[in-house]
C-alpha cells in the first residue's frame, strides 16, 4: 500500500512523514497550516473532504483485496443477535434462542464453501460477513474452521460493534460509509445468503434485491436460509399479487434451510450471464 519510491524519481509521500517528524520544533512547524495535509487528521474529517474519505474508503479495502488475489466472495448477512447454540439460554427472547439453528447453519455452509474455495487455491468465493456477532461471527467462524480466510466488514455504531474473533485479521476492515460498506458487500460477489436477521439484515437484503431486479447488478445465486422466518415477516405473494412486484421477481432468490440445501441451490443456479 505503500508507494514505490522506485517507480518514479520523486521522494514518496512515507518519505516527507518522516522527515517532517525530524524537523526543528517552533511555532511555525507547530501550527495546523505546517502539517502535510495527508498527514493531518483535523484537516481529513472536515466536512468539505467528505468525497476524498468516501472515496478512500472505497480504496483501501479494494486495493488489500486486490493486492491478495481474492477474485470473488461469497456473502453471508443475518442478525448480530442470533446466538450460538450452546449460548442460546442466555438469547433476549425465546424466538431468538429457536433461531440458533441458523448459527450452526452459517458455521456449516461458510466450512463447505471455504473448503471449495481453497481446493481451488483460496482466491474465489471466500466468504465475507458484516464482522460482528450472530450470524457474522458464524460465518467466520467457519471458514477459520475449514483453515481458510475470510473477510469481515465492520462499521463503527454508537453501540458495540468490534470485529468477531474469527475474522481473518488482514481481511479485518472498518467503515464510517454504510453506503461504501454496501458496495464492498457485493463488488466480489458469486452469491449472497441471507439468514433471518433485523433492520439491518433487511436493508441489505432489499437493497441486493434492488440492485438485481433492476439490472444493476447481475443475477446471481440469492438464498434465504428459514422459509417460516422470511414468509412470516414478509408477505412475498401479496407483492405480487399487488403487482408492486413482478410475478417473475419472486424467482430471484429461494428458500433453503440447510447449509447442503444452499450448496445444491449455488450449484444448480441457472447461468445468470
Amino acid at each position: 500500500m505503500k508507494d514505490d519510491h522506485r517507480s518514479h524519481p520523486f521522494r514518496d509521500s512515507t518519505q516527507d512523514a518522516q522527515a517532517v517528524r525530524r524537523i526543528p520544533d517552533t511555532p511555525q512547524t507547530r501550527a495546523p497550516a505546517y502539517r502535510l495535509a495527508f498527514t493531518d487528521t483535523d484537516f481529513l474529517t472536515r466536512e468539505e473532504l467528505r468525497p476524498v474519505r468516501l472515496q478512500l474508503e472505497l480504496l483501501k479495502p479494494q486495493m488489500m483485496l486486490d493486492e491478495a488475489g481474492i477474485t470473488s466472495t461469497v456473502v453471508l448477512f443475518g442478525g448480530a443477535r442470533i446466538p450460538d447454540p450452546a449460548r442460546k439460554d442466555k438469547a433476549r427472547t425465546p424466538a431468538l434462542a429457536d433461531l440458533s439453528r441458523y448459527y450452526d447453519e452459517a458455521r456449516r455452509f461458510a466450512h463447505a464453501v471455504t473448503l471449495r474455495s481453497m481446493a481451488g487455491g483460496g482466491h474465489a468465493d471466500v466468504i465475507v460477513t458484516g464482522g460482528g456477532p450472530g450470524v457474522m461471527e458464524a460465518g467466520n467462524r467457519g471458514a477459520a474452521e475449514a483453515g481458510g480466510r475470510s473477510i469481515g466488514l465492520n462499521i463503527v455504531l454508537p453501540h458495540e460493534q468490534a470485529p468477531n474473533a474469527y475474522v481473518t485479521p488482514e481481511f479485518s476492515f472498518n467503515f464510517h460509509y454504510f453506503a461504501i460498506r454496501k458496495m464492498h458487500f457485493l463488488m466480489r460477489a458469486s452469491a449472497v445468503c441471507v439468514f433471518p436477521g433485523g433492520f439491518g439484515t433487511l436493508d441489505e437484503m432489499f437493497e441486493s434485491l434492488t440492485l438485481i431486479q433492476t439490472g444493476r447488478m447481475k443475477p446471481i445465486p440469492f438464498l434465504l436460509f428459514g422459509r417460516q422466518f422470511w414468509e412470516t415477516i414478509i408477505n412475498w405473494q401479496a407483492l405480487a399479487e399487488a403487482g408492486t412486484i413482478a410475478a417473475a421477481d419472486l424467482a430471484l432468490f429461494r428458500f433453503v434451510e440447510t447449509a447442503e440445501e444452499a450448496l445444491a441451490a449455488i450449484d444448480g443456479w441457472p447461468d445468470a450471464a
